[in-house]
């Protein structure tokens, strides 16, 4: 990989502000809370900011590209928006003084994928509108759904490796990392090859199809959790890492007295799963059609989060059945003081306030 010399020297200024910030004594402060809150000891609320929309922040040129490397580019793209959030809107985030260098890693996936027409009123959003064609019909079309084969490209993640080496020596560390946890929601993923219509309907008409889909699904996740674990790709997130949809997997808790640090098994993480397209499905059929298949993959991990933007105030009943679960989303379209009350002290309450203004 050739760098140039200016784009060497515009991540070399961006690193040393980056470290700058991230030596600020405020960075070690806030992980100290953060630790608090998932460890379910008293502590402020903690503020995060997350999916942010980048493409309308840059009104003063802080978050121009300016490398022409692709490869530049990326790491350029996550130096500026890190260093912008924390001057700008900072709230509660912190910076660690290390950059990480994500290993290289194949995967054939689920052999289905969204077949989707597009609407985009913004070509700078990455967020378009979507109408979903039907893939998902009879059980037969579930065969779609096919086990990933996950490979490690040791070859060219040395190359990242030694690169960013290269740019970042004498300013800040640089460190590989594997995969930090999963967004784990198939119900996300199915809706967009069955429909939601169709899904709501079948799983009054033909539950037996439902559960045979979800089932299925998730040996696939499982299948595919187990190749990471054999190749030894997975690695800690009880970091600055965003654990679910819930902010820092901070914790003392993790990865627990088992750990040997060259091998991290999912029971040294946190996992997490979400269906958000069930937030107008009673708890009975939640727990049928979600919640029982998702627990296969729940229980393999050390602490667990659940939801996203599904409304759980009234879910709280079943949740409680998974194992080592710590923090619950709670949408903004839910009543408080009901969330309150069924949670308590048990559980972190990561509560959604209204994005709009």
């Amino acid at each position: 990989m050739v760098i140039s010399k200016q784009d060497k020297q515009i991540l070399r200024e961006l690193a040393k502000k980056y470290m700058e910030l991230a030596s600020l004594p405020v960075n070690k402060e806030k992980t100290e809370m953060w630790k608090h809150i998932n460890m379910l000891k008293d502590e402020k609320p903690m503020v995060w900011i997350n999916q942010v929309p980048w493409h309308e922040m840059d009104v003063n040129g802080e978050l121009t590209i300016r490398t022409s490397n692709e490869f530049c580019r990326s790491l350029e793209t996550f130096l500026r928006q890190q260093i912008y959030q924390f001057e700008h809107m900072r709230c509660d985030m912190v910076l660690e003084p290390v950059l990480q260098c994500p290993l290289v890693i194949e995967d054939t996936g689920f052999g289905i994928t969204e077949d989707v027409d597009i609407v985009n009123t913004d070509i700078n959003n990455s967020v378009v509108s979507r109408h979903f064609k039907i893939q998902i019909r009879d059980e037969e079309d579930l065969e779609k759904i096919k086990y990933p084969v996950v490979t490690y490209d040791e070859k060219a993640t040395e190359e990242n490796y030694s690169t960013m080496l290269d740019i970042f020596q004498d300013i800040i560390p640089v460190e590989k990392s594997g995969m930090r946890g999963f967004w784990f929601a198939p119900w996300d993923e199915l809706v967009r090859w069955w429909g939601i219509q169709e899904v709501f309907i079948d799983m009054y008409d033909r539950p037996e199809l439902v559960n045979k889909a979800m089932a299925r699904f998730v040996d696939a996740w499982l299948r595919r959790l187990e190749q990471y674990e054999k190749l030894n790709l997975l690695d800690l997130n009880n970091i600055n890492e965003p654990v679910g949809s819930g902010a820092y997997g901070y914790t003392d808790e993790l990865p627990g007295r088992d750990n040997k640090p060259e091998v991290v098994r999912p029971s040294h993480l946190w996992g997490s799963a979400a269906a958000q397209i069930f937030s107008d499905v009673s708890p009975r059929m939640h727990e049928e059609f979600a919640l029982s298949h998702e627990i296969r993959w729940l229980e393999r991990f050390g602490l667990t989060y659940y939801g996203c933007c599904e409304p759980l105030h009234r879910k709280i009943h079943i949740l409680e059945k998974i194992p080592n679960l710590r923090k619950i989303s709670m949408s903004r379209w839910i009543n408080v003081d009901e969330a309150v009350s069924q949670i308590g002290r048990k559980y972190v309450f990561s509560y959604k306030p209204n994005p709009a203004v």
